[in-house]
């Protein structure tokens, strides 16, 4: 049976101890410290000595009688002191012959130090609080053990079955019941797990969030840090997390050795959970099945500068992401990559308004190009957005204008950027590629060449049109001699029956074949 927090005892504060049933048979009642009611209770221990203090190690609830205090007021006030330096949870009296009344000596030590002091008003056997509370907290450490191993073994059981990271911070946010997030040293969020509005609420003001709970554990923010071998190269924080804190720093130190092995496993690449940051929110952008208003908080968190900025969307065609990110650097260019699908890579730059995007993107193109060569790399760009709403219709565009020219880039002569007003007839036969007339229309045309699939000569009819029927460049593409080109082309005309030297013909040819290419992809 699988263990979760609902199947905890909750943590014993001494609020909570002075609410038990047998407790409020005493009568308790709180005449210093009620500030600090919420400290959690370790351990309940029964002394009267007045050197109390030598024999605790802090966060127990110390019960007396008060019998060895009496009449030695400043013994009484040292006995608080003493309390106070071990750090102790409470200390509870119990009133009748040494004590009628709560001492005021003690009470006003108490409330100096900040230490809740509870009196008993009624008889009441220390015996049965100890064993009541004694109970309660050996319970409680055994289920937050037990708690503890149960997500050892089941986040261990997904990493040998090569779960990914989100399935496993799925499942370290099931078991803590509240939002789980992953960073990098800069807060740069690599992953997150939880209910989706709770999520994006943590996510809203995550800078300003992360630094303040980066160095202080409070109102259920439970960090523990990711690393090995004397280097820190991340953190896991649990975000509001409501059970007790001594389990929840359980479940976070289980969920980072978690990680951390995963890491190991996976050849060290924290950089690639920036990655996969990356492609889960630019992917989410293109599909637009999230409103791009929800996905604002998850960009801003994982570094993007979203206030007052202009948005440039690029899709790269056959470029390496990690090259594009080493580049975005060089440049000083803040922006996201993620690879997509069939070799295109999206990159959003998000660039001051007084600066000029158009030539930013074309400057990173150009140095691109100079590293990869012309004939192996296109970037298409839409053009730069104000809004951030409209970053997904621009990724959309992006991404059209660079599949509209994927075959053809080593044939045609492109700008450094391509733009949708590059692509001409290709982007329009690009959208009606699924038109069933459009298909009818490629097969008819192309019946000859397709019957037999010579490839051979379909690459040529490519070339020799996206060329504009130059002879001499489509025999140089081909490494053929220009006899050996002629010949090709006769072939290729008696196949399909047309005069490829027609105007109209050709046209018609070329548009089919733009078809069936389009709806190849």
């Amino acid at each position: 049976m699988t263990i979760t927090l609902d199947s905890l005892e909750p943590a014993l504060s001494v609020r909570q101890v002075l609410t038990l049933e047998r407790v409020l048979a005493g009568e308790p009642e709180v005449v210093a410290g009620a500030q600090h009611l919420d400290r959690p209770v370790r351990w309940v221990h029964v002394a009267e000595a007045a050197d109390v203090g030598v024999m605790l190690t802090g966060g127990e609830m110390v019960l007396t009688t008060g019998v060895l205090l009496a009449g030695d007021e400043d013994k009484q006030a040292e006995y608080v002191r003493s309390l106070h330096r071990a750090e102790a949870a409470a200390v509870v009296l119990g009133l009748g012959r040494a004590f009628p009344a709560a001492p005021d000596v003690m009470r006003r030590a108490a409330e100096r130090c900040g230490l809740p002091m509870v009196v008993l008003h009624r008889p009441f056997p220390f015996a049965e609080l100890t064993e009541e509370v004694q109970s309660r907290l050996v319970r409680r450490k055994f289920a937050a053990v037990s708690l503890s191993e149960a997500v050892r073994t089941e986040l261990t059981a997904l990493i040998t079955a090569g779960a990914p990271l989100q399935r496993l911070l799925d499942e370290v946010a099931r078991h803590s019941a509240c939002p789980v997030v992953v960073t990098n040293l800069a807060h740069r969020v690599l992953g997150t797990a939880g209910e989706r509005p709770a999520v994006d609420d943590v996510l809203r003001d995550w800078e300003r969030i992360a630094r303040q709970a980066g160095g202080v554990e409070g109102d259920g923010w439970i960090r523990a840090e990711l690393g090995g071998r004397g280097e820190r190269w991340g953190r896991i924080v649990l975000c509001g997390y409501r059970g007790d804190t001594a389990t929840g720093r359980l479940l976070a130190d289980r969920a980072a050795e978690a990680l951390v092995l995963h890491r190991m496993l996976a050849g060290g690449a924290a950089c690639s959970w920036e990655e996969q940051s990356a492609q889960s929110l630019l992917t989410d952008l293109v599909s637009g099945v999230v409103p791009a208003r929800q996905l604002l908080p998850r960009a801003r968190a994982a570094g993007l500068p979203v206030n007052r900025r202009t948005f440039v969307p690029l899709v790269v065609r056959d470029g390496d992401p990690a090259r594009l990110e080493r580049l975005l650097r060089l440049l000083g260019l803040p922006g996201l990559v993620a690879e997509l699908a069939d070799g295109a890579t999206a990159v959003l730059l998000s660039l001051p308004r007084d600066q000029d995007a158009g030539a930013l993107a074309v400057h990173f193109a150009t140095r691109l190009r100079t590293e990869t060569g012309p004939d192996h790399t296109v970037v298409a760009a839409a053009e730069p957005r104000a809004a951030w709403d409209d970053v997904p219709t621009g990724l959309r565009e992006a991404q059209h204008v660079a599949d509209a020219v994927a075959d053809s880039c080593a044939v045609l002569d492109l700008p450094p950027v391509v733009r949708l007003k590059d692509v001409h007839l290709r982007g329009l036969i690009r959208l009606l590629r699924d038109d069933p007339h459009v298909q009818s229309f490629a097969e008819r045309e192309l019946d000859g060449l397709l019957r037999e699939t010579d490839e051979d000569l379909l690459s040529v009819l490519r070339t020799y049109l996206a060329t504009g029927r130059n002879k001499s460049r489509t025999a140089q593409l081909h490494h053929v001699s220009r006899p050996a080109l002629y010949r090709r082309l006769e072939s290729i005309q008696v196949r399909l029956g047309v005069d490829l030297d027609d105007f109209e013909q050709a046209a018609s040819v070329h548009i089919a074949l733009l078809a069936h290419d389009a709806q190849q992809q």
